[in-house]
């Protein structure tokens, strides 16, 4: 079986990987996530999911083959990416922006092995319900906003904004875990790995 790495320092997404039976190795993969002018922000999320494969490529000293997993998730209200709030000011103003309307979550994915590279975007639409400066405040102070794209998470406390949901939950989290499932499975990499060795 090829080894697997992923090229992310997000918890949430080593979480979703190991949830399918996938055994890796968690690696980081630094790059530069400025958006190009006017790039959409399809084609942003891919190109940094890519890169992070790519980057994450570069620092594996090894002969033998194997396999690395970037992904990258934006939220996008208007056609505007939303990025991780620098401050409270910022948070707290992005929440006010996503309250009581539909916002888009796309999460890119690619996998890289030797000089092939596979990826795909996943969209998927989250509504919010109408969400008062008080609890934007709030939901600051618990801390579970600041590493956040869009300044929210759905799998934790910020769940209770979220009136509906259109498309993946898990791609939303940070890893569309049916996506990925299938494009490692292109490599030769299959889920349920972990069933098998017990």
């Amino acid at each position: 079986m090829k080894p697997l790495y992923l090229a992310s320092g997000s918890p949430r997404r080593r979480e979703l990987l190991t949830q399918i039976g996938v055994p890796f190795t968690a690696i980081s993969a630094d790059i530069d996530e400025t958006p190009f002018p006017a790039e959409s922000p399809s084609a942003y999320v891919e190109r940094l999911a890519r890169g992070k494969a790519e980057a994450g490529r570069r620092t594996v000293v090894s002969d033998a083959a194997f396999c690395v997993l970037g992904a990258d998730t934006a939220v996008v209200l208007d056609g505007k990416i939303l990025g991780k709030p620098v401050d409270e000011a910022d948070a707290c103003a992005m929440l006010m922006m996503l309250s009581g309307k539909e916002h888009e979550v796309l999460t890119a994915i690619a996998v890289m092995g030797g000089d092939r590279c596979e990826s795909k975007v996943v969209r998927s639409l989250v509504r919010f319900r109408p969400i008062s400066h008080e609890e934007a405040a709030a939901y600051w102070a618990s801390g579970e906003p600041r590493d956040k794209a869009g300044g929210y998470g759905i799998q934790g406390l910020g769940a209770v904004f979220v009136a509906g949901l259109n498309g993946s939950y898990s791609a939303v989290v940070g890893l569309p875990v049916c996506e990925t499932a299938e494009l490692l499975g292109h490599f030769g990499i299959p889920c349920w790995q972990t069933l098998n060795a017990q």
